[in-house]
């Protein structure tokens, strides 16, 4: 990974005249470096020391790790702010290390930039302007690992063979420690000069020293009083108001407060938030700033939809949806309570379904309205009503011609109405009823002179055949030797279908004889139905 530029706003007080704590700047750092891999808020961690640079080692530490462990884009950052803000703590650092004769060499894990800027501020403070090594520093035991500081047995495998200078890496082979290289001895190491051969990684405005086993950047550029080096050689002001050992001052004992409603907790030099649930502390800007939990989670906090509020979260529900009462979830709303529809609704999943009663139709406008259809209008209103259709909201009714017919119980066909049986005809005493389709007819079966009914009745039904017998006066000589005896008046009702063929023959008599005759064929047709 490569070198990462931490930020951090805060300026603190500089580190004259504090205690030195029992815990070491090392297990500040530790412990900030293990909060940082666990992801927690850097500058609100707890504090394992009242020493501000204890603090600054937690948080620099770290953001370190953070930094190392989510690639941020802090390089980018640094542009946009600045620089001392990147550079002032960093700088506290390596004055710290000068005054405890610790050595100008950082070694914390801090960062590539934040190493930088602790190892230029720590020169700059030194006498003779450049790190003064400690008595025990040793750059051939410093590259050496854990394990060969532990056990120096294991660094020299060849130890009374090939007395290797360095260490043996078996068979007799020597290797040398970091920054040097073997002789054509096999044995000996000598130096690498990084300077020389140009694998240094001092940039344009430093110039590469080299050591014994490694090499140093130092600054082409001195500053004045005042003024200290960043980590890209640049010349930085020193706000020497927010260095003097005065006491410190409580921000949190503000009337307003710097935590604008959170929770303010003093420190020494500074301050930090405890923000309320739904906030989180920003350790730029020093401030609370909502959480959008929406954002963050999305899809695991509302089942529908989640719109975020200042502190918190609000779910909602899509359309025909109802929030639940744990505030998350949605039932489906049933529409048909509220009547949306002018007749029938049925109520579905998400939505609802208007429908319409027997002789309406849905609108095709707005889906929710009935229309009246008109079944007299449709191209099968022949077949609705034997005579005539009437259209009706939602239905329809039939009428049949009057006087002579009436609607029957199928409420369609027209029936007709017997007007002789229901009593409702015009007929005489002396007339005979007989019913025709739509009507009636009055029927006299009185005989011609000289001839009687065959029986005494004067009353006769449809279905009677009524014979008249010829009855002569006695001195009626005419009618005596009239042939003719009788004839019949026949009345009867056939129902239909049926074909009829009625023949008719006249004879003509002359003296007894018959002298010829006319025959009349007529054929009568009748339907099944009756109209």
């Amino acid at each position: 990974m490569g070198p990462s530029i931490v930020i951090i706003l805060a300026l603190f007080g500089f580190l004259t005249g504090q205690p030195i704590e029992p815990v070491t700047l090392e297990e500040c750092c530790k412990d900030g470096r293990e909060r940082g891999l666990q992801r927690q808020e850097c500058s609100s961690l707890p504090l394992i020391s009242e020493s501000t640079t204890c603090r600054i080692a937690q948080e620099q530490c770290c953001v370190a790790a953070l930094d190392d462990t989510a690639c941020t884009n802090g390089i980018n950052m640094a542009k946009d702010h600045g620089a001392c803000e990147t550079c002032c703590d960093c700088c506290l650092l390596g004055k710290a290390a000068q005054e405890l004769g610790q050595g100008c060499e950082p070694s914390l894990s801090v960062g590539y930039q934040c190493g930088l800027v602790s190892r230029a501020c720590c020169v700059d403070g030194s006498s003779e302007g450049e790190a003064t090594p400690t008595a025990t520093t040793d750059p051939l035991k410093d590259n050496l690992t854990t394990s060969e500081k532990d056990e120096p047995v294991i660094t020299n495998q060849c130890k009374g063979a090939s007395k290797c200078a360095h260490r043996c890496v078996g068979n007799g082979t020597c290797s040398c420690f970091k920054g040097h290289k073997l002789k054509a001895d096999g044995k000996s190491c000598e130096d690498i000069d990084e300077c020389e051969t140009g694998t240094h990684n001092c940039v344009a405005e430093f110039e590469c020293q080299n050591t014994v086993g490694s090499f140093r950047c130092r600054p082409r550029k001195k500053c004045g009083d005042g003024f200290i080096q960043d980590a890209l050689g640049s010349c930085i002001d020193i706000n020497e108001c927010l260095t003097q050992t005065e006491p410190y001052i409580d921000e949190c004992a503000n009337t307003n407060g710097p935590c604008e409603g959170h929770t303010c907790v003093n420190l020494m030099g500074s301050f930090r938030c405890d923000c309320r649930t739904g906030f989180n502390f920003n350790s730029l800007s020093r401030s609370c700033e909502d959480i959008n939990e929406c954002r963050h989670f999305p899809g695991r906090l509302c089942v529908h939809k989640c719109e975020n509020q200042p502190g918190s979260y609000q779910c909602s529900c899509m359309t025909g949806f109802t929030l639940a009462s744990d505030n998350r979830n949605c039932n489906d709303l049933n529409e048909c309570e509220s009547n949306p529809c002018s007749q029938e609704c049925a109520n579905v999943y998400g939505s609802y379904q208007c429908y319409c009663r027997r002789g309406y139709q849905l609108s095709d406008i707005d889906g929710i309205t009935c229309e009246d259809i008109d079944e007299c209008a449709l191209p099968t209103a022949g077949h609705i009503c034997s005579y005539r259709c009437n259209n009706t909201p939602g239905s329809f009714q039939c009428t049949c011609p009057s006087p002579g017919y009436t609607l029957a119980s199928n409420g369609r066909s027209c029936q007709d109405i017997d007007e002789c049986v229901t009593g409702t005809h015009g007929c005489a005493d002396s007339e005979t009823c007989f019913n025709v389709q739509g009507g009636f007819r009055c029927l006299s079966f009185d005989c011609p002179p000289n001839y009687r009914h065959a029986t005494e009745t004067s009353q006769f039904s449809r279905a009677d055949t009524v014979r008249c017998v010829k009855s002569c006066q006695p001195n009626d000589i005419t009618c005596i030797l009239d042939p003719i005896q009788s004839f019949s008046h026949t009345v009867r009702a056939v129902p239909g279908p049926k074909h009829i063929r009625l023949h008719l023959a006249m004879n003509y008599v002359v003296g007894g004889v018959v002298s010829h005759r006319n025959i009349l064929y007529v054929h009568i047709f009748i339907s099944e139905f009756w109209f």
